[in-house]
């Protein structure tokens, strides 16, 4: 097994509301080993981009990761790090692209001066010798005339580049890990295709551990060594990708799975998983995904479901599996 980069235990992320602390993110745990993807899927609003924002302390108050959460990233727990350490870690050990290129690009600045400005953040670089490595990332990410793109700004820019400033600036330093947040979301097909294949080649030249946050399963199956599923603030099932895509459990995998083109098994339809998502506040104390689920029992709303190990690195959480699994 390669080198451990990352081991989330028990996060869990509360925001205010008017009965009192809730929990979006709620006893999430997984690992991250040197050059490994693992891809965090579900639907808007179940908690994915909150837990980044965890792992690197960038929860907007008065959000806040509760104490009993730990994250380690090799071996040093990022909660315990004081401010001008954590700063290091942002973008010098660990990299994010954000969900949206504009939110994280300066509309003001030129794009090569907000990677100069990346890069002497985190080591001493002269102005020259920072510019000439911005072009060579530039470059490195498919950016054509790199040096003439240093000195446009951000709308002068198509999504697709903008992407591409966004990914330049998370691997300034050689970071040992990725946080790619919806790193294809706006983006057409083509271009789409041409990020997914920018990171697969980073991975494999820098061995980069990368969590992959995302909703659209097909880009997971092009990138994904391992996926976590996630509903309503938990994880609902975790394993090997080609293993959750021929086996997936947990109904609301399988769900996802049969309503994508393309990933349906042969000769089912399409279909839609019923009901939405409640609300933070009206989830159930049991099993999230009870009130939607075509299979529940009587007790799932009101007791967490239990780990069933399906096979090695296999794991879901439900209540109707844990017949077979005793079986």
């Amino acid at each position: 097994m390669n080198e451990l980069l990352l081991d989330v235990q028990n996060l869990r992320t509360s925001f205010p509301s008017a009965a009192g602390r809730v929990a979006v993110v709620e006893d999430i745990s997984f690992q991250i080993h040197k050059g490994e993807v693992l891809a965090l899927v579900g639907e808007s609003g179940c908690g994915k981009s909150i837990s980044a924002m965890s792992i690197m302390r960038l929860v907007p108050k008065p959000g806040r990761v509760e104490t009993s959460a730990r994250i380690f990233f090799q071996g040093r727990n990022l909660l315990d790090l004081d401010v001008p350490d954590m700063r290091k870690v942002r973008g010098g050990e660990i990299g994010m692209i954000f969900q949206e290129p504009m939110s994280s690009l300066n509309p003001v600045q030129t794009v090569g001066a907000q990677v100069v400005e990346a890069i002497q953040l985190h080591e001493k670089a002269t102005a020259a010798a920072a510019r000439d490595r911005t072009v060579a990332l530039f470059k490195r990410v498919g950016i054509p005339d790199p040096e003439q793109r240093f000195d446009a700004f951000p709308h002068q820019l198509s999504g697709g580049l903008k992407q591409r400033v966004v990914i330049a600036m998370a691997i300034a330093m050689r970071p040992k890990m990725l946080i790619a947040d919806e790193p294809t979301t706006a983006l057409d097909v083509t271009i789409q295709a041409q990020i997914i294949d920018l990171l697969r080649e980073l991975q494999e030249e820098l061995e980069t551990g990368i969590l992959l946050i995302t909703h659209d399963l097909a880009v997971v199956n092009e990138l994904a060594d391992r996926i976590a599923v996630m509903y309503a603030g938990r994880l609902v099932e975790t394993a090997p990708r080609q293993e959750l895509f021929e086996n997936a459990s947990h109904p609301y995998t399988q769900g996802l799975l049969q309503a994508i083109p393309g990933l349906a098994k042969k000769g089912e339809r399409l279909h839609e998983i019923q009901g939405v998502v409640p609300p933070p506040q009206e989830w159930p104390v049991g099993c999230r995904f009870s009130s939607r689920c075509p299979i529940r029992l009587a007790h799932c709303a009101d007791q967490p479901a239990p780990e069933i190990e399906r096979s090695p690195g296999h794991i879901s959480f439900c209540h109707a599996l844990e017949k077979e699994a005793v079986a």
